[in-house]
């Protein structure tokens, strides 16, 4: 009966982990995708950020769309 409880913790701790491992997966592509767009937006002059209807103060909030949603 130990021995049943214990392959079972084991199993529970795993599946734990795993979660643990997906979620900062996602959370490092979700940010590599952030600074991806940082970067890509920074380097628009005005004019080519005014084309698409945005001003330098707007990056940071639609790199986190790009990568998160809408808040």
């Amino acid at each position: 009966m130990a021995v049943l409880h214990l392959n079972q913790s084991a199993l529970h701790n795993r599946a734990d982990h795993a979660g643990l491992f997906a979620g900062i997966r996602d959370y490092m592509a979700r940010r590599a995708v952030y600074r991806q767009t940082v970067r890509e937006l920074n380097d628009l002059n005005a004019r080519e950020l005014a084309d698409l209807g945005m001003s330098r103060s707007m990056i940071r909030n639609v790199a986190y769309e790009a990568a998160w949603g809408a808040k």
